[in-house]
């Protein structure tokens, strides 16, 4: 089985996390993460190769045929090899796994692998189930249109750099970092810091300015790829820079005009969380944010 670069997601069953990667057309799940649901057991891993030992022995299913290795992100942030199952195959490890939770979890596991191959068919699907999760999160309807648009624009412009020469995920953090520095004068990871994040994703937590910036950044660095026919990693990062920089002079005119930073340390962490993170890193935050260049 090939290996993928696919970014991992993440369903959750009875609030248990179950990763998952679209690959070679359909959704390939996590293993172990369905073991550990199943299972009351504090050790899936070995529960999940004790398991595979006997379905080999038994002959109940072709390992190197219906179980493939693909690369999902990890609790550390890390991507790893981990066994994964089609919906199919998963269907039939866990008729071999004695659990209450069976039943209910392969009509979950049914609906769940069937919703990408709705959404491709009917890309509107796709945003329609989004605008859910951030109205059940507590978002305002006009933050959540923002960020729609947002998502449209950064996936037309990954899209872009994926056929002009960017093959890694390395490469589209570095563009990325490019956009932002220009627009904010802040890479990701610094700007996570100014708003108190760890994991949480950085646009997740934008203001309505924030957004706005962001996409007018991202919109222009793909009119000028696209303007000047770059191909190759230099080039576009040119234009990134160049796309950045074009989103960067309008929020220091806004910031001229309003009297008023728009980079802000807010975000919509829980009441609870925020103030655990506070004493922790917005003062680091802070600092940085008054060291930006």
């Amino acid at each position: 089985m090939s290996r993928n670069t696919d970014l991992t997601k993440v369903s959750v069953f009875e609030g248990k996390r179950v990763r998952k990667v679209f690959h070679a057309g359909q959704w390939w799940f996590s293993i172990v993460d369905t073991v550990e649901v199943l299972v009351e057991n504090e050790r899936p891993r070995k529960y999940w190769n004790d398991l595979k030992k006997k379905l080999i022995v038994e002959g109940y299913i072709e390992v190197s045929d219906k179980i493939g290795q693909l690369k999902m992100r990890a609790s550390d942030g890390k991507l790893y090899l981990t066994d994964c199952a089609s919906t199919e195959t998963l269907f039939r490890i866990i008729q071999s796994i004695p659990s209450p939770k069976a039943e209910p979890f392969k009509r979950w596991l049914a609906r769940v692998g069937r919703e990408r191959i709705e959404e491709i068919r009917d890309p509107e699907l796709a945003m329609d189930r989004v605008r859910a999760i951030y109205a059940k999160k507590g978002y305002s309807r006009e933050w959540v249109e923002k960020r729609i648009r947002g998502i449209a624009i950064r996936q037309d412009l990954t899209q872009e750099w994926k056929d002009r020469g960017a093959a890694r995920q390395r490469d589209y953090a570095i563009l990325t970092n490019e956009i932002m520095q220009g627009a904010f004068g802040l890479k990701v990871d610094t700007y996570k810091k100014v708003k108190g994040l760890d994991r949480e994703n950085l646009r997740d937590h934008m203001t309505d300015m924030e957004l706005i910036l962001t996409m007018l950044g991202e919109a222009t660095t793909t009119t000028l790829t696209r303007g000047r026919g770059s191909r190759g990693m230099p080039a576009l990062e040119k234009d990134a820079g160049d796309g950045g920089g074009v989103a960067g002079r309008t929020r220091r005119d806004i910031e001229k005009v309003s009297g008023q930073a728009v980079v802000s340390g807010e975000n919509f962490l829980g009441q609870g969380e925020a103030k655990k993170r506070k004493g922790e890193r917005v003062k680091e935050g802070r600092r940085l944010l008054k060291a930006r260049i």
